[in-house]
């Protein structure tokens, strides 16, 4: 029998595209975004400062995800501020530095960069604008000053984030301030009930992993910036209060799976109950109680009553989150994935810069005097966390050629500068849409660069921008299958690494538990509420460990070679955690351990050790009680 053909999955993940409803919101935001900034500019004779303040309102529309408005702020403010400031830096080093100084400058951003990179997802965002927009200023001819061209940038960020933070969403009920908080809080008690729905079947794996990332949402939604340290409003509270409610439920919910007995549907009946009363601001009414047979679904039970009760008190809630110290921040930066991304960043910008200076200079670019888009590009192409490299790309080589194309019909017709920022105001508005595929993405915002550049009185460029991309990919494709010093796959290890520390804590604490002479076991509300974060911690890690496995394997064989095994290593850890969770609900009903429970847990740790030295993560001896 012939096996079914199956794309390699580099390719795969080329043609791959994400799916949803049309965000609405996102699309009436990004079309008042850059267009409306545009014409303002230009009505006020200020086009040059139009240009860049309309630059970094595309960028900060790349950066509006789905989220609360709460999350939305470090996510675009965050890195708006590293574009300003990157733009402060490149502009003054373009004016007063000469090449070679200049390169190594931006040499040395990179490398700054790419290490902040690894940290985490918006410190990724503020390293892609604080290069991108030192390219921009060291290399785009524009009369303004250094610092006129970095409070232009902000304001255009500013504009777009205070769009964000001013404009309900459409169809939210209540109190529109919380409307993404309202729908991530529903969603974990939709997570709930699709994994009790899912106990004993062959996708019960799949299920837990929807409910990690529902809880990782959430607690993003409801954990961002405020002016006071605690909720300061009774909507705020009654939130917080939800989502902590969800926690034990989630926990039983996971034992139940670990066991693998199936249940009834009158099991997932309360959860989606409670999705209900969250999403539409109204009581829980009577909520069925499942069967109290076993430890796990006495758990359930329980947390099913302190749900409806914390839904009616709604005073509040532990969002359960650790603040990560400075020294943990720096060691991820400096640690072997940081230091691997950011000599691959700091090799490509670098070199990206050289070559389009030395392009620039011996006038190989006639009029255009946009040697910034080399650069510019190669940042975007060498960002692992926008997919694997050959992936990007290839989407980023088809997108700009159909950009370019696109844009020079348009150019020919259109009127300026009228038609140009109709264009881009066009364009501001479908990259909502476009974010689901790094082709269109790159379609959409190659019009509207292009468009820019041509309103700001350079000639049309879509021919250079083609060149300049497929440079760039070459490039980028050369310098990430380059030898560097360390160990390959270092980004991978350190997720890992990171994930396997976390899972080793969870572990610990309950099983300290087990002393009845502990302080845990003396604190009761402490020792749980203790035992949620570090569950929290071992989970999201695990999560982002398993996103940088997948993008890892979606490389082309030569790169993925170096990071096979580590999803076995991952599995047993998810393992491990989920058999822990399994023995903290058991703990609470018996107060002691099960054999079927300790000899699961000293199996899992012995292949942990097993395998240690495959992937140089680091597994303790963990004492196991009984």
């Amino acid at each position: 029998m012939s096996r079914p053909f199956a794309l390699p999955p580099w390719l795969a993940h080329t043609l791959r595209t994400q799916r949803g409803p049309v965000p609405w919101n996102a699309v009436l935001r990004g079309a008042l975004s850059a267009g409306p900034l545009l014409l303002a500019a230009v009505l006020t004779d200020r086009t040059s400062l139009g240009v860049v303040a309309a630059i970094a309102a595309m960028l900060a529309g790349i950066n509006d995800r789905p989220g609360s408005r709460r999350a939305a702020v470090p996510r675009i403010g965050v890195p708006a501020l590293a574009g300003a400031l990157g733009m402060l830096v490149g502009t003054y080093a373009g004016q007063q530095v000469p090449a070679l100084p200049l390169t190594l400058l931006l040499t040395g951003l990179g490398l700054v960069a790419g290490g902040m990179s690894a940290v985490g997802p918006v410190a990724s965002g503020a390293g892609t604008q604080l290069l991108v927009a030192s390219a921009i200023g060291a290399g785009m001819p524009l009369p303004e000053a250094g610092w006129q061209r970095a409070l232009g940038y902000l304001a255009g960020a500013a504009w777009l984030l205070g769009l964000r933070l001013a404009l309900p969403t459409p169809g939210s009920p209540g109190d529109f301030r919380f409307d993404g908080e309202r729908a991530a809080v529903a969603g974990v008690y939709d997570a709930v009930a699709d994994l009790l729905d899912a106990v004993g079947a062959e996708h019960a794996t799949a299920r837990r992993a929807a409910l990690t990332a529902a809880l990782d949402h959430a607690q993003d939604a409801l954990a961002g910036p405020r002016l006071r340290q605690h909720a300061s409003s009774a909507a705020e509270r009654r939130l917080h209060a939800q989502y902590a409610a969800a926690l034990p439920l989630a926990e039983a919910t996971t034992a139940l799976a670990w066991a693998g007995e199936p249940l009834t549907g009158r099991a997932s009946t309360g959860p989606r109950r409670l999705a209900t009363a969250v999403r539409e601001s109204t009581h829980t009414g009577p909520l069925p109680a499942p069967s109290r047979s076993a430890p796990a679904l006495r758990a359930l039970d329980d947390a099913l009553l302190h749900a409806a009760e914390a839904f009616d008190r709604g005073k509040g809630g532990d969002l359960h989150t650790r603040r990560r110290a400075a020294g943990d921040l720096l060691r991820t930066a400096f640690g072997s994935g940081g230091r691997e991304y950011g000599l691959r960043v700091a090799l490509c910008f670098g070199a990206s810069a050289a070559i389009a200076q030395a392009l620039h200079h011996s006038h190989w670019y006639g009029e255009h005097e946009h040697w910034y888009w080399l650069p510019a590009t190669s940042v975007f192409l060498v960002k692992p966390d926008l997919g694997p490299l050959v992936s990007r790309v290839l989407c980023r080589a088809a997108g700009t050629v159909l950009g370019a194309l696109v844009f020079a019909a348009f150019a020919l017709v259109l009127p300026r500068p009228e038609g140009l920022i109709a264009l881009v105001a066009v364009s501001g508005a479908l990259i909502p849409v476009a974010t689901r595929h790094f082709a269109a993405q790159t379609a959409v915002v190659t019009v509207l660069v292009l468009a820019l550049v041509m309103v700001g009185g350079e000639p049309q460029a879509s021919v250079s921008r083609i060149g300049e991309t497929l440079l760039a990919c070459a490039l980028v494709l050369v310098v990430g299958h380059l030898p560097m010093p360390g160990q390959r796959g270092g980004g991978v290890r350190a997720r890992v690494g990171v994930a396997s520390e976390a899972a080793q804590a969870y572990l610990a604490h309950v099983l300290h538990e087990t002393d009845p002479d502990s302080r845990a076991v003396e604190a009761g509300a402490d020792s749980r509420a203790v035992r949620w974060t570090l569950r929290r911690e071992a989970y999201r890690a695990l999560a982002e460990a398993r996103t940088a496995i997948a993008l890892a394997a979606a490389e082309l064989p030569p790169l993925a070679r170096h990071s096979e095994g580590s999803g076995d290593v991952v599995a047993v850890l998810e393992e491990l955690v989920d058999t822990t969770t399994a023995c903290a609900v058991h703990l609470d009903d018996t107060g002691r351990l099960a054999p079927l429970h300790t000899e699961r847990l000293a199996e899992l740790v012995r292949e942990l050790a097993d395998d240690r030295a495959h992937l140089g993560v680091r597994v303790s001896e963990l004492p196991l009680a009984g």
